[in-house]
């Protein structure tokens, strides 16, 4: 490479290296950073052969890094003016590791210069920096652009004597770090890694500190712990403690729909959602200043009059409206109102509620916990002499079944024999006939054996996630190494990816996936998504989107809620917003989607697997067609929000010919 070598070869000469990470919001270079591809997958490898770029664009940041090679020896002074934000850095020497910031155009995104305007800030111009032209220096730009306005960087330097102009940096006195024309997206050894790229600098930090002393943290309830979280790693209580707890009973719920003629598209007015408790903080409680669907109320009347129809004036003499000011402006400071304790999720149905994207989950009355566990832990306790101390109800979730009873599934953290802490995750039911006595569910025709009897997850299930790629390099790598760090956190082998691959030629796949520390990988080139290769049929098949960030907890969640034969799982993903993160969660639930699914093979087969027919090469509507299919074949599907599930914003140019689109669902 180029920075190995004394002199850069002449072919590297007159360029620099250009890396450009699209559809990215802010105006911010600290931003550009948070960007879950930065700084080593941008959407975009080029070069430059001047430090003056203007993309006439918008949302997006820049990385340009090379060599500065001096024309003369002496002291020089550097200036960068740009629209947005930007950071011009330096290094001593050649080498990336020493580069630190020089000049910079703004910190908090809304800063800004003119093209050419070199002096409008103090932290443009630097001090004088003494180069030597037999010798060549590390640079480095990064620029931050959002949907407003002009855009251009530029950088200029000048001997360091008064009165004489800055002039850009051209072609003549700059090269390449290193030539990336020949490399596949996903070959990043060769990229730098250096403080611009991976932290704010600390004068910049400095400056900046009493405007971020109050945004450090973000308001989203969700990312606060949550014992379901990490739930997963305490020792599960022997099976054997379980058998005979409750009397066995049949597990027939009313609102199945088996061979219901299901219109297209319609089977979406069939699902149900779960009611759940303790609360989950689902609820984007943040977002609710752009969306106040949670309160039923139309937004014309909450613009106008807001919530004053809850509170009743204490002041009796004064007949008028809360809401309306009085006419002579004078305010009235005393004013006291009296307001009723209002639960508005007691108001909330089980429906699946499409209208409404920032509500959480549904939740269950602590009153009703209380009573179904007291019973349940009576009978444990009577199976087990007594052994088992509840410590904390981490779980439980209900779907209501109000002609026949309802279904629950029971997560408690257990003290057994005062020594061990043990974890209980099970399905009881609760059935109306036998007044309010819990038993475990069973299916309502058992199958001949072997096979499952009763309504129970398998906890060591194997979960197979497959997902389709097309020139996604970036986003393939960053899965692939999400699924590592998945292996890593939880120690679970029972897992496994299979990318199918729709001829991608911007990396090797196959390789990647070869290269990798996931317990079991797949690769599969084919014209059509199909489960060919899963020759487990009581295995789990997760069909999965490409830009998802999953919870450690995911392979539990998704075991949990399948059951072969009875259940399968749509989680609904919040969507983040443009300039979203995982740690700074603006967006919204992505309730109509049902393209993330998980579905036991053997059910996978019965309803005929995916409609490659009809959904061969394009995609919108395939996840509602397979939902209609699934309710039709007698299948109950469970839909939760799940904490900490996101799906990534990402640009969707080059993911599919465009030609292949299909009009939106319905």
């Amino acid at each position: 490479m180029c920075v190995l070598q004394t002199l850069c070869p002449q072919s590297f000469k007159g360029q620099a290296n250009l890396h450009v990470f699209e559809d990215w919001c802010g105006s911010s270079v600290a931003q550009l950073r948070k960007n879950l591809h930065f700084p080593l997958y941008p959407h975009t490898r080029t070069t430059v052969k001047k430090l003056a770029v203007a993309p006439k664009w918008k949302n997006y940041g820049l990385r340009i890094f090379g060599f500065i090679h001096p024309y003369r020896d002496g002291d020089f002074q550097f200036s960068v003016s740009s629209d947005d934000n930007s950071e011009f850095w330096v290094s001593p020497d050649e080498s990336p590791l020493n580069a630190r910031l020089l000049v910079y155009v703004g910190q908090l995104g809304t800063e800004w210069t003119a093209p050419g305007e070199f002096s409008k800030f103090r932290s443009q111009s630097s001090k004088s920096v003494h180069l030597i032209s037999s010798r060549r220096y590390y640079f480095e730009i990064l620029h931050k652009q959002d949907d407003k306005g002009s855009d251009h960087v530029e950088v200029g330097w000048r001997p360091f004597l008064p009165g004489l102009k800055y002039e850009v940096i051209d072609s003549a006195y700059i090269s390449l770090y290193t030539d990336e024309s020949s490399l596949k997206m996903n070959s990043v050894e060769h990229i730098p890694q250096t403080l611009a790229s991976h932290s704010r600098p600390s004068s910049v930090e400095e400056q900046s500190q009493e405007h971020s002393h109050f945004s450090s943290q973000h308001g989203a309830d969700m990312l606060k712990p949550d014992p379901r979280d990490t739930f997963y790693s305490t020792p599960m209580i022997q099976a054997s403690r379980l058998e005979n707890v409750l009397p066995a009973c049949l597990y027939s719920p009313t609102y199945v729909v088996k061979d219901f003629p299901i219109a297209r598209y319609q089977g979406l007015q069939f699902v149900y959602l779960s009611f759940i408790y303790p609360n989950d903080f689902t609820r984007l409680t943040h977002m609710e200043r752009e969306n106040k669907c949670f309160y039923r109320e139309s937004p014309i009347y909450l613009e106008k009059f807001g919530f004053y129809k809850y509170m009743k004036i204490d002041e009796e003499d004064d007949d008028r409206p809360f809401f309306f000011p009085n006419p002579d402006g004078n305010i009235n400071w005393q004013r006291t109102f009296s307001v009723n304790p209002m639960d508005f999720e007691l108001l909330r149905s089980d429906w699946n509620d499409l209208r409404c994207n920032v509500s959480g989950n549904l939740q269950l009355a602590e009153s009703e916990v209380v009573d179904v566990l007291a019973q349940y832990m009576e009978k444990l306790n009577e199976r087990n002499g007594g052994i088992y101390t509840l410590l904390r109800i981490i779980n439980v979730e209900k779907r209501r079944d109000s002609a026949r009873g309802n279904r629950y599934l029971v997560e408690l953290e257990l003290m057994e024999r005062g020594r061990n802490v043990v974890r209980l995750s099970e399905y009881i039911y609760l059935l109306l006939h036998r007044g309010r006595t819990p038993a475990p569910p069973t299916s309502t025709h058992p199958p001949a054996q072997p096979g499952p009897v009763m309504l129970q997850w398998r906890k060591d299930v194997m979960v197979h996630f497959v997902v389709p790629v097309k020139n996604q390099a970036r986003w393939v790598q960053q899965f692939i190494t999400d699924m590592e760090e998945l292996h890593r956190q939880t120690k679970d082998d029972n897992f496994s990816i299979i990318i199918v691959d729709f001829e991608s030629t911007d990396m090797d796949v196959e390789q990647a996936l070869r290269e990798s520390t996931v317990p079991r990988c797949v690769f599969l080139i084919t014209p059509y998504l199909c489960m060919c290769v899963l020759q487990d049929n009581h295995s789990i098949a997760f069909l999965c989107d490409l830009h998802i960030h999953f919870p450690h907890n995911i392979l539990e969640s998704i075991r949990k809620h399948c059951v072969e034969g009875r259940l399968a799982f749509a989680p609904i993903v919040m969507r983040l917003g443009c300039g979203s993160s995982p740690l700074e969660p603006d967006g919204y639930w992505e309730v109509n989607g049902f393209g993330l699914f998980g579905i036991y093979k053997s059910d996978f087969d019965k309803i005929g697997g995916m409609n490659t027919e009809e959904f061969k090469d394009r995609w919108g509507g395939e996840d509602w067609e397979l939902l209609d299919r699934v309710l039709q074949n007698g299948l109950e599907v469970e839909r939760l929000r799940l904490r900490n599930f996101f799906h990534y914003y990402h640009s969707k140019r080059g993911m599919w010919n465009a030609q292949n689109k299909k009009t939106p669902k319905g």
